[in-house]
């Protein structure tokens, strides 16, 4: 066995490969979130085209379909409710998903620039890169939702479970986008182009948000719609952000009853969030692996 010193460290190395020491788990983690983060900074433009699709979403559905949606959604609901405060759940979901797809595309830019693989052979762990990564995004992300969640208020929604209310649609919110970063990271990894990604990535935005509750109740949509929003994970973001705007148990593509209230509609929907979370996580930190053109011997 040889060992040599540096001045970044000991690194000894064998016949079982290389042991690097001088870098812990938290280390890693922190240094890919600051690297990440202050990347976002750096590019506001970024963040405001984020924000600006959910926006015209938010003034042109209210404006537009609001009063002639508004009293047949109420009913359909079992209540008397504008339609801005009906449909302001959804634009944070929408915020959360656009975002999450986002950072794939910043992912294939490092691929593209080389930078990926140059963090790929220093002494970090994959999973520690990402999810310094997931981190970054996920402030973002949570600031975006806030910046959503105010502007909605503005407009006449209400919260009915107020500040704190805010805070749980904030807290749905990231963990729904868990899954877009998850999954983008995945197909980055796979086709390390940018164009090929959002040409996967953009025709799958769309139909996940209007074959769901997200824009109008299920029980006023088509059958099949009602099928498909059974397997659609923003289907549960929405009512999950929903029953907690509202104050009330919305989800009706499961029927619960054994908790009370609106937690008949959140703990299942986090339950299946979470599900969703863990498979495409783990499907993540593995395309990152497989995805390394550049082994660390």
């Amino acid at each position: 066995m040889r060992s040599k010193s540096g001045q970044g460290g000991t690194k000894s190395t064998s016949r079982g490969g290389v042991r690097r020491a001088g870098n812990s788990f938290l280390g890693d983690t922190l240094a890919n979130f600051k690297r990440w983060l202050l990347k976002f900074v750096r590019s506001p433009h970024v963040i405001a085209m984020n924000l600006l699709q959910p926006i015209l979403f938010l003034f042109l559905f209210t404006e537009v379909f609001g009063g002639v949606v508004g009293g047949p959604m109420g009913r359909a609901i079992g209540g008397s409710i504008d339609y801005v405060t009906f449909l302001l759940p959804a634009i944070t979901i929408q915020v959360a998903l656009m975002t999450g797809q986002g950072g794939g595309i910043g992912l294939v830019m490092d691929i593209e620039e080389w930078i990926f693989e140059k963090v790929m052979v220093s002494p970090m762990g994959t999973t520690a890169v990402f999810l310094g990564k997931t981190f970054s995004e996920l402030v973002r992300i949570a600031i975006q939702i806030g910046i959503i969640l105010g502007l909605g208020v503005l407009l006449g929604a209400e919260i009915t479970t107020g500040f704190l209310g805010a805070l749980g649609v904030i807290g749905i919110g990231v963990l729904f986008s868990l899954l877009f970063i998850s999954l983008t990271t995945a197909v980055a990894m796979v086709t390390k182009d940018q164009e090929a990604m959002m040409s996967i990535m953009f025709p799958v935005m769309f139909p996940l948000l209007f074959l769901s509750s997200a824009f109008l109740p299920l029980n006023a949509l088509p059958g099949w719609v009602q099928t498909f929003a059974k397997f659609n994970p923003v289907t549960y973001g929405v009512d999950a952000a929903r029953a907690v705007v509202l104050g009330k148990d919305v989800m009706e593509v499961v029927n619960v009853t054994c908790f009370s209230g609106i937690w008949n509609t959140i703990i299942p929907a986090l339950g299946v969030l979470l599900a969703f979370a863990v498979v495409l996580g783990g499907l993540a930190v593995f395309s990152i692996r497989r995805g390394t053109s550049t082994d660390v011997e």
